[in-house]
């Protein structure tokens, strides 16, 4: 098949999860001998024009955050106008907003919301309504419309009357990593800290994450992952918060071998998010085998089906008591720190979910629902 993929920033990237899915998607469509065209939104750096396989068509926009999605949305929408394709795959909220004039052109279209961005506190005003619009724009005029989650598969049911269909995201498996960058640049041995790697915003729960952490009694430390730069007040909260506490480290954002050393090593990983779609790290930490504690949203509990450690989310008390719990019970850190669970049922959980997640099976997925459009 002929097929566009657009929504994302760029490839390769590890900017957000929806660069991490788009690049797993068309790199594995290429491979099995898929035609893929994915459409980056310039950036200033060094242009490709290919990525394993996969074609890079680099679309025009503007640095300006509320007008970035949208336009390069609109730009690459018009580039696959006067394209044949067999599908033109959009992801992201925003992005789903340019779908009825793919339609106009007679392009098959799908749309994967990878989640509710309208709800983040960052966004307001226009570009709230914005998202909303891309969102009925996806729910009424995509040919097929995936989410990550039931939860938000139900919301698209109850809200639009559309049936949405299920493909989650997806995992890969890790082997063991030895602390190098990370014992050079922070010290860390491995097994002596607890990792937070996330986009540092509002709905991430970092603020009280750091209150929760300020009150436990332990040395481990806290390594708090995620970009800095530009430096919203939300990050400038967080970072005055933490400063009187030298146990908590601040690396900015990572990739590559230092950020496979850091989910390697960590004791624990922690998402105390109030708001997710689908979270690539979560998924990455169970890749893995770190354990993990989350905050029970449905998104992050129904995603990790009986594996890991919840907490009630938003209630800095419930995370600290949880944590504690953890860092107190090394002796459970083989079965997931929970009293009645045996190591072997832990590890056959790790399992089912990276059977169930395989990305080469999220992979055939998609294209079974691409195929689908052509009956």
């Amino acid at each position: 098949m002929k097929i566009a993929m657009i929504g994302h920033k760029r490839i390769p990237s590890r900017s957000g999860g929806i660069e991490v899915v788009v690049e797993e998607l068309s790199v594995r469509m290429a491979q099995l001998g898929h035609s893929v065209d994915v459409y980056n939104r310039h950036s200033g750096e060094e242009k490709l024009k290919e990525y394993k396989g996969v074609k890079i068509i680099e679309v025009p926009t503007f640095n300006v955050p509320a007008l970035h999605a949208l336009l390069g949305s609109l730009f690459a929408t018009v580039k696959c106008i006067f394209r044949k394709y067999d599908v033109v795959h959009y992801h992201a909220e925003g992005p789903c907003s340019m779908i009825p004039l793919a339609k106009l052109f007679g392009k098959k279209t799908v749309a994967t919301i990878h989640g509710l961005d309208w709800q983040r506190s960052k966004w307001g005003g226009f570009a709230t309504r914005y998202l909303m619009f891309g969102e009925k724009m996806a729910a009424k005029h995509a040919d097929k419309l995936i989410v990550l989650s039931k939860n938000v598969q139900k919301y698209f049911k109850d809200t639009y009357n559309c049936d949405a269909v299920l493909i989650p995201n997806g995992i890969d498996r890790a082997g063991s990593i030895a602390p190098d960058i990370i014992k050079s640049e922070y010290n860390l041995e491995g097994g002596d800290y607890i990792l937070f790697l996330a986009r540092i915003t509002p709905e991430k729960g970092l603020d009280y994450l750091i209150d929760a952490y300020k009150n436990l009694n332990t040395d481990k430390k806290l390594v708090i992952a995620g970009a800095l730069e530009p430096e919203t007040e939300y990050i400038a909260s967080v970072k005055e918060k933490a400063k009187d506490c030298p146990n908590i480290i601040f690396t900015g954002f990572v990739s590559g071998q230092k950020l496979r050393e850091l989910f390697a090593n960590s004791y624990l990983y922690i998402l105390p998010s109030d708001i997710e779609g689908m979270p690539i790290s979560l998924l990455e930490a169970v890749g893995y085998d770190t354990k993990v504690l989350v905050s029970d949203i449905p998104e992050n509990v129904d995603c990790l089906d009986g594996y890991g450690t919840s907490f009630e989310h938003s209630n800095s008390e419930s995370l600290r008591q949880k944590l504690q719990f953890c860092l107190d019970r090394e002796d459970l850190r083989e079965c997931d720190f929970k009293e009645n669970e045996t190591p072997e049922e832990t590890r056959g959980k790790r399992e089912a979910l990276i059977k169930k997640y395989d990305w080469d099976n999220i992979t055939s997925q998609t294209l079974d629902l691409y195929s689908s459009l052509k009956k």
